[in-house]
């Protein structure tokens, strides 16, 4: 986050009422509409500061307004007591807020709250130990109504396996539901925080009424007979929902007969670039060209292109965990010589013998389907295996694919071929240019859309991780063995395209865990920390850090006196060195440098060995989150990626937030970017950008493809993903997200459909005028 002076930031307002003390205390009387504790409402506000961030505050007779301008990346608005907030008594319970949306569009609202950190006087949280809690809601123009989080209870200690749960009683209001955060220490709350996140334009809302309450009684059904035998949502009714084979038999051949009169858009060369635009060089391959100030993807009868499309156009990730599993130890057995992690493979078949040891790992889950299959059903061919699980309460089990079945219901038994060319067709008759990560490698000799391969680095060699690790723990890439692994993925990918000019470039891996960009030291540079702490005969990176340390420090004294420590000799920094805060700047400095290292070695055996087996395409890099791209990585990428990529779950493009890349001055590609409805789409979760409905989704679809078109260094979107995710989340962690282009039972959705076409219809000719053209890039 870019910050501005404190004084151009900050508004406060001083408001006190009724004793702080009062707030403390458990009433085991009140129900479920009274409050427990008033937090603010303008007048029974017990010490509360309001502070504001990259927004604008006013107080009214309807509570505080804010105006959260779109020139910051995440303004917020916050809520401080004069001490902690003790909620520790309290048990079943939430957090509600009353909001209006006062915006001429939908708007994103994330709240937060912080535990143990002290708050300066700037308002901000700090110190490293401080933990925050937040998830999301989105209103719609002109909303209004009352919002809450359950912050305690059944419903937050059940772990289902699904991201999102429905809700556990009957109500009007709307929950804020999971984008990230951890539990909170309930007795220390130091802020609750409303704000939004990358938006494109400037977002009013007015807050009142923050107050605790207790929890209703729960329908003691919510997570039963949830999926009909279409994997749907078999308690609610929504547009496009299918009742019957008939119904959707009839919705295929529809979609079919549409399909048979499209095609290539009519300025399209054979690859999907600009026919009608500028001849360039041909080279037979992908490439990349800046003209007239704007980077292009160049294709490979030299005819300038755009890169976009869905990822994850697979059917890999789409099961979903049953609740059974086996005894026999043999259906968990991994090959560790494999070069697919578990989340990309595809049917595990689960023999008749293995069968026979079942048991029900999970009646909670196991009770949610209203149907599946007997095993010796014709649909039981759709039953898979995950072997492992990232996040959810069981580590492995049986997964069956609704997506899969409703296919075969569709389309018979070729409904894979079938599949694919169905898919093949959409993305011409749609505007898209290309498949992004993760298609699946049966697409690879289409010669219709061109497509990005994708490759895992998995093995058995070391691994780097801290306690801010999102997802996997780093690979330590000075480790001989990640060489030898990167070699062998590359290899089977260099075999899987076959040197195919539709391969439009490769990215490896994804999302790392490098780091934060932003936050405390040990937020920014916590994987070094812990290596630090390692030895090195553990660690080869752990080794190089300390050879670099000995030629930096010229002696044991100078380096205790530059870090502040008091080691005896080096073979203290080589058994393994601690540290904790303060940190001093001699020591911050060479945590930047061991970082920008580490990440320099990782590019640099991926480059060098993508170079040597695919000379003749793009090196993508690593799909980059925001979450994970500290500067020192980035310069790394910089030096090695052909094209740089970023996930960026925003409204857009932010100017504020991106702008950086123009003194970059390479091209860039999103490898994700999603918007989602919950409310007529039947799913639990909207996905990490939520939209009001499906036609706003379509709308801020629009609007974020054109905040990537106005940056002159994009090159491409991919928006992640196909398909939608199992209403019961998909196995590997449970994802229940509507980000798909078609449903469950593979029907698009038709709002989003006309936007692709009303977008891609003519993207060349106006980007190449310049028409998309936006001054924050001058």
């Amino acid at each position: 986050m870019r910050k501005l002076p404190i004084a151009a930031m900050l508004s406060a307002i001083l408001l006190t009422a009724c004793d702080n003390n009062s707030s403390q205390t458990q009433n085991t009387e009140v129900t479920a509409s009274q409050p427990l504790a008033v937090i603010w409402n303008g007048t029974e506000s017990a010490g509360v500061k309001i502070g504001s961030w990259g927004a604008e505050t006013k107080l009214t007779n309807n509570g505080v307004k804010v105006d959260y301008q779109s020139d910051h990346y995440r303004p917020s608005v916050k809520f401080h007591p004069e001490k902690p907030w003790d909620w520790s008594n309290y048990s079943e319970f939430n957090i509600a807020v009353d909001i209006k949306n006062l915006s001429d569009e939908s708007v994103q609202v994330y709240i937060s709250l912080t535990d143990e950190a002290g708050v300066k006087e700037d308002m901000e949280i700090t110190g490293s130990r401080a933990r925050s809690l937040t998830r999301a809601v989105n209103l719609g123009k002109g909303e209004e109504g009352t919002y809450f989080l359950i912050i305690e209870g059944k419903f937050v200690d059940t772990d289902a396996g699904i991201r999102e749960k429905p809700l556990p009683w009957q109500t009007d209001e709307e929950m804020f539901v999971t984008r990230f955060g951890k539990k909170v220490d309930l007795s220390r709350i130091t802020e609750v925080a409303f704000f939004v996140r990358g938006n494109l334009s400037d977002k009013q809302i007015e807050i009142n009424n923050i107050r605790l309450r207790a929890n209703p009684e729960y329908n003691k059904d919510y997570l039963r007979n949830l999926v009909d035998k279409f994997g749907q949502n078999a308690k609610q009714d929504y547009p496009h929902k299918i009742d019957d084979l008939k119904e959707l038999k009839n919705a295929a051949n529809q979609e079919l007969a549409e399909l048979k009169s499209g095609g290539l858009m009519a300025d399209r060369s054979r690859f999907g670039g600009w026919k009608n635009g500028p001849k360039l060089e041909s080279t037979g391959y992908f490439r990349v060209e800046k003209i007239d100030g704007r980077w292009w993807m160049v294709d490979p009868d030299g005819y300038l292109f755009f890169s976009h499309g869905p990822a994850n156009v697979r059917m890999a990730n789409l099961t979903t965990l049953t609740g059974i599993d086996f005894k026999d130890e043999k259906v968990r057995y991994i090959d560790p010589t494999r070069v697919t992690p578990e989340d990309s493979v595809g049917i595990v078949s689960v023999s008749d013998e293995i069968r026979k040891t079942k048991y029900v790992s999970s009646e909670l889950r196991h009770n949610m389907f209203t149907w599946l299959p007997d095993y010796d059903d014709p649909m039981a061919k759709h039953y898979s295996y995950r072997r492992e699980v990232h996040k959810g309460p069981l580590k492995s089990g049986e997964t069956f694919s609704f997506y899969r079945a409703n296919l075969e219901r569709r389309y018979g038994d070729n409904f894979e071929e079938k599949w694919q060319q169905v898919t093949l067709d959409r993305m011409n008759n749609w505007g898209f240019t290309s498949f992004g990560n993760w298609v699946d490698p049966a697409f690879y000799p289409n010669q219709q859309v061109p497509y990005f391969a994708n490759g895992w680095i998995i093995g058995d060699f070391k691994t780097l991780s801290s306690e801010h690790d999102v997802w996997a723990p780093l690979p330590d890439p000075f480790d001989p063995e990640f060489a030898r692994r990167a070699k062998i993925t590359i290899d089977v990918i260099a075999e899987e395209i076959k040197g195919s000019p539709w391969c439009a470039g490769i990215f490896i891996d994804n999302e790392k865990s490098w780091g934060m960009p932003e936050g405390t030291i040990d937020q920014r540079y916590g994987v070094i920390i812990s290596t630090l702490a390692r030895s090195d005969a553990d660690s080869p990176t752990k080794a190089h850090f300390t050879e670099y340390l000995k030629g930096k420090h010229n002696s044991i004294e100078q380096f205790n006196q530059a870090w502040g420590l008091d080691l005896a000799n080096w073979q203290a920094v080589s058994q393994g060195v601690k540290l904790s805060a303060p940190y001093t700047d001699a020591l911050t400095a060479d945590l930047s440098y061991m970082l920008e290292s580490l990440s320099d070695q990782y590019f640099k055996v991926v480059h060098d060995t993508l170079e040597k087996a695919l000379p003749n395409h793009l090196y993508m890099g690593a799909r980059m989150a925001n979450f994970g791209m500290p500067k020192e990585t980035i310069k790394a990428s910089v030096t090695y990626s052909d094209v740089l990529s970023f996930n960026i779950y925003e409204e857009g493009v932010q100017p504020e937030e991106w702008g950086f890349l123009t003194e970059i001055d390479l091209p860039v590609v999103i490898g994700e970017f999603h918007i989602g409805s919950t409310t007529d789409a039947g799913l639990f979760h909207a996905g990490l950008v939520q939209s009001d409905n499906q036609a706003d989704r379509a709308q801020m679809y629009l609007d974020y493809m054109h905040s990537v078109v106005a940056h002159p260094n994009f090159v491409g979107a991919h928006w992640f993903q196909y398909i939608d995710s199992p209403i019961t989340g998909r196995a590997f962690d449970g994802e229940p997200y509507n980000v798909g282009f078609v449903s469950t039972t593979d029907i698009p959705y038709p709002h989003m459909v006309d936007a692709i076409k009303d977008f891609m219809g003519d993207i060349y000719p106006k980007r190449f005028k310049g028409e998309f053209d936006s001054p924050e890039y001058k």
